[in-house]
């Protein structure tokens, strides 16, 4: 059983799907998502603790201003999980900054997956989102 939500195998797939020029051979493309962009890290960084997480969610992203952030390795297994906070006004339709840091115990070698989550009060499958950025460990 795998602790990724079924999504993140999507946004893995299409990742790029669309888009003019491909990425330079060896670079990762970054994900793209309508509800959501990460300016940090970016798609293949290696990473450290702390991880500091950077970038915008539109207002439906968030409930009571925060979101789930996060951080697995290879096989799907839990490393850090924190509540991003907006940082603004979050009852918009509207982009909305967010920052957050992760501290974590960095698995030997290999990579894993940051995922930030729409938070999903209702647990209904059909508002569940999220976006997955691929991420190599230090």
């Amino acid at each position: 059983m795998s602790l990724l939500p079924k999504s993140c195998f999507a946004v893995l797939l299409i990742t790029g799907c669309g888009r003019g020029d491909p990425a330079p051979a060896g670079v990762p493309e970054v994900p793209v998502h309508p509800h959501i962009r990460v300016t940090a890290p970016s798609a293949g960084a290696l990473i450290a603790t702390p991880l500091t997480v950077a970038g915008e969610a539109r207002g439906s992203w968030y409930f009571e201003a925060s979101f789930p952030v996060r951080l697995v390795d290879g096989s799907g297994r839990q490393l850090a999980i924190v509540p991003a906070q907006a940082k603004g006004e979050w009852m918009t339709s509207n982009f909305v900054p967010f920052e957050v840091q992760l501290s974590f115990t960095p698995p030997p070698g290999g990579g894993g997956f940051l995922i930030l989550q729409k938070d999903n009060p209702s647990g209904l499958p059909e508002h569940a989102d999220s976006l997955v950025i691929p991420v190599r460990f230090r």
